[in-house]
């Protein structure tokens, strides 16, 4: 169903676009047709900007200054590209280019888990997947469905695919975890009562943990679940264990149009990872998210009692905070 939604959309707006640009040029002119044309390639684009350059009059997280303009115009550029990218090739074209990789004779010490976010499907992770497979780890990326269904129906299928690479390698899996699939990935350890030996970290790129202001716009049972104030997300947060950051590495964004304020994508006593000048979905696409994700996959299992210090402190942010400014 979720590629069904994504191919749709594709074709729809490449080949009904042109298609009635040629009938308005047929009535009107070419002028009014280049219009209409202009309106289905660009339009997304456009429509975009407003919502970065209204970032620059919400709060950052502590620590962090306003985003600048040249800031706000580069993440949304950028996220222009990705956008383009996911939503009209990855997503609805190849969201099964690349097979979940279980090889038998894997020595990589754990395997990685990819929990994509609102209205996508795996095929957002298909870099992911391909570096992945040539580094050796193993992987499965799911399609979250029902793709406006509960957050809560997600679990059974995380919680299976978390058992396949746990059984593989014999050590559990490194979550990574896009916008609403870090809620997943929560949502899913409560399911199993917050068992420590079935977890190792999560890694979220511009997750929701606290809501945000943007999902007021939606009307779906997901999009209201990640509502800033949402009954869900209270009760979510309510049933699990004061450490539960000690788990987490965020990575996120004051150039985020779709989670903000930026500070609702951060867990208290969690690592922060701030990338600036970037928008909500091309945190995906950053060297940094992939490297970060590799050091986890090697890393050792980390006592969530135990806050790290961080080796550079952010300039101007509270000591007390884990909190690194990636470039």
């Amino acid at each position: 169903m979720n590629g069904h939604i994504h191919r749709f959309t594709s074709l729809f707006r490449w080949l009904v676009g042109p298609l009635l640009s040629a009938w308005v040029a047929s009535r009107y002119g070419a002028g009014a047709g280049l219009a209409v044309l202009a309106i289905f390639v660009a339009g997304p684009a456009l429509v975009m900007l407003p919502s970065f350059l209204a970032l620059r009059f919400f709060p950052p997280a502590p620590g962090l200054p306003a985003a600048a303009w040249r800031d706000l115009l580069a993440a949304w550029w950028r996220e222009v590209i990705a956008v383009t990218r996911v939503f009209n090739w990855d997503q609805p074209w190849r969201a099964q280019r690349f097979p979940d990789h279980l090889p038998a004779d894997t020595r990589a010490p754990r395997g990685v888990m990819l929990l994509h976010g609102y209205s996508c499907n795996r095929g957002l992770w298909n870099a992911w997947m391909q570096r992945l497979r040539a580094d050796g780890i193993p992987y499965i990326a799911v399609t979250q469905e029902p793709a406006f269904g509960s957050i809560d129906l997600y679990a059974p299928t995380i919680d299976e695919a978390m058992r396949r690479l746990q059984a593989l390698t014999g050590t559990p899996p490194l979550i990574v975890a896009h916008s609403m699939g870090g809620l997943s990935a929560r949502a899913w350890w409560r399911s199993v009562g917050h068992a420590p030996d079935r977890i190792h970290r999560i890694l979220t790129l511009g997750t929701p943990h606290r809501g945000t202001l943007l999902a007021r716009l939606g009307s779906t049972v997901n999009a209201r679940q990640m509502r800033d104030d949402s009954p869900w997300l209270l009760q979510l947060a309510e049933e699990e264990p004061h450490n539960l950051g000690g788990h987490f590495d965020c990575l996120y964004g004051h150039c985020d149009q779709i989670v903000f304020p930026s500070e609702t994508a951060l867990l208290p006593g969690a690592r922060e990872l701030h990338l600036p000048a970037r928008g909500h979905l091309q945190l995906v696409f950053e060297p940094q998210a992939y490297d970060r994700a590799i050091q986890l996959v090697h890393a050792a299992p980390v006592d969530p009692g135990i806050r790290p210090q961080p080796s550079a402190p952010r300039a101007g942010s509270d000591p007390a905070r884990y909190s690194q400014t990636m470039p």
